[in-house]
């Protein structure tokens, strides 16, 4: 399953704190790239210094606990929105005769 993981910062923690522990939380990160957990990571071209991971996991339940593991989650920096993504399925509508079935199809 692949889940969008969108740290955010926890009202109140100053930015010099998360930066006293940014190597560490990079080493981490780096770590679950090489369990093959996160797949990707992007800067947000909307907010730089915040970043953006992509998560491949069995559940969203799997991807708590990874996350769990990183620094900044055990000295409670910061939170995440956690998303799990699914296919998108409705270009299959381009697909449809009017009548609802397949396009294309014959009786």
């Amino acid at each position: 399953m692949k889940i969008l993981v969108m740290p955010k910062p926890i009202e109140g923690v100053p930015r010099e704190e998360l930066l006293q522990h940014a190597a560490a939380e990079i080493q981490a990160v780096w770590e679950l790239y090489a369990q093959g957990i996160c797949r990707e990571f992007y800067t947000r071209a909307n907010e730089p210094g915040r970043v953006v991971l992509m998560f491949e996991c069995a559940s969203v339940e799997a991807a708590g606990e990874a996350l769990a593991t990183l620094p900044f989650a055990q000295l409670h920096l910061i939170d995440f929105d956690v998303i799990p993504l699914a296919p998108f399925t409705g270009l299959a509508r381009l697909f449809q005769a009017p009548t609802g079935e397949p396009a294309g199809k014959t009786q």
